[in-house]
């Protein structure tokens, strides 16, 4: 126990790390290539940040651990929005003063649908990951081509240049910690799941979903400290269309995934309802206030508890 405890741990430190410096690596190399930085903010800080996910869920399903690909996707939308979100609010209100951000949420909820109705037809097969991964990759298009005289995004990040051997260093070493990262976590939860007769399902959607969601929650946690806490909602809603249609879609495009019936009957429609919730409180009240942020983060632990 004491093993995949510390394996469970190191997995986690080293996916966040990874993270951390791929997106740095990366943020440097688009920017000597000459990459304007709103596509740079929505493609290499997007999928950067999610790639804990993708390698996670991945090589769960290579390993025949399908419940843990889908809980993972599944338990980080519903812990980036009651938990990232409602952190960030508890810390400092959020006011919804992103541009567009009415699109993105329309979408985050099209993803969620599909979500849905993946559960329901109990499988992800190759041809809705190649559905799914072309959506996003439309999606990305369509906002390039519609924000394209916007500069804001991520500025102060996307503007970083490093020195050419730094720049690989940072690159090489962010996927060699996000492979070894999610090798050892996916083993770790596996066994400790398998140790306390806890569903893998459950692990998936708890342990490794907050898990692979740190690089968010950090990224949040220290927006709402710096006073722009409205940074976390396009990170936010950002997150949850990459992990459902790029996240599962690759998965998928790689192995077909099987949902489990008892995640689709409950966890995919509760990740629907929060999704959905949200997306109506932002548009109706156009923040996120303490109290708010509050019921947020009672909601998400009561949602665990009952899951255990």
């Amino acid at each position: 126990m004491l093993m995949n405890t510390f394996m469970l741990v190191a997995g986690l430190a080293l996916l966040t790390i990874g993270a951390e410096s791929l997106v740095r690596g990366a943020i440097s190399l688009a920017n000597r290539l000459g990459m304007p930085p709103l596509l740079i903010g929505l493609t290499v800080v997007g999928f950067g940040t999610s790639m804990p996910e993708l390698l996670v869920s991945l090589q769960a399903a290579l390993s025949g651990s399908p419940a843990i690909a889908v809980g993972n996707v599944v338990g980080s939308n519903t812990a980036n929005i009651l938990l990232i979100v409602g952190l960030a609010a508890v810390i400092s209100p959020i006011a919804a003063r992103i541009p567009n951000l009415g699109r993105d949420l329309v979408m985050m909820i099209v993803a969620a649908s599909v979500m849905l109705a993946l559960g329901f037809a109990g499988i992800v097969s190759f041809w809705a990951g190649v559905l799914m991964f072309g959506a996003l990759v439309g999606y990305l298009g369509w906002v390039t081509y519609t924000d394209r005289n916007r500069q804001d995004i991520a500025d102060g990040e996307v503007t970083l240049r490093l020195a050419g051997w730094k720049e690989t260093l940072f690159i090489i070493g962010g996927l060699a910690g996000l492979f070894f990262g999610a090798d050892l976590l996916v083993s770790a939860a596996t066994s400790i799941a398998l140790e306390f007769g806890i569903s893998e399902a459950v692990i998936g959607l708890t342990i490794v979903a907050v898990g692979t969601s740190l690089p968010e929650l950090a990224t949040s946690v220290v927006a709402a400290f710096r006073r722009h806490a409205e940074m976390a909602l396009g990170n936010v809603v950002g997150s949850n269309i990459f992990n459902i249609l790029g996240i599962l879609g690759i998965t998928a495009i790689i192995i077909p995934v099987p949902v489990a019936q008892e995640m689709a009957g409950f966890d995919i429609p509760v990740m629907m309802g929060v999704s959905v919730a949200f997306a109506a409180l932002i548009l109706l009240a156009g923040r996120v206030g303490r109290v708010a942020g509050g019921v947020m983060l009672l909601a998400y632990a009561g949602y665990v508890a009952w899951l255990f």
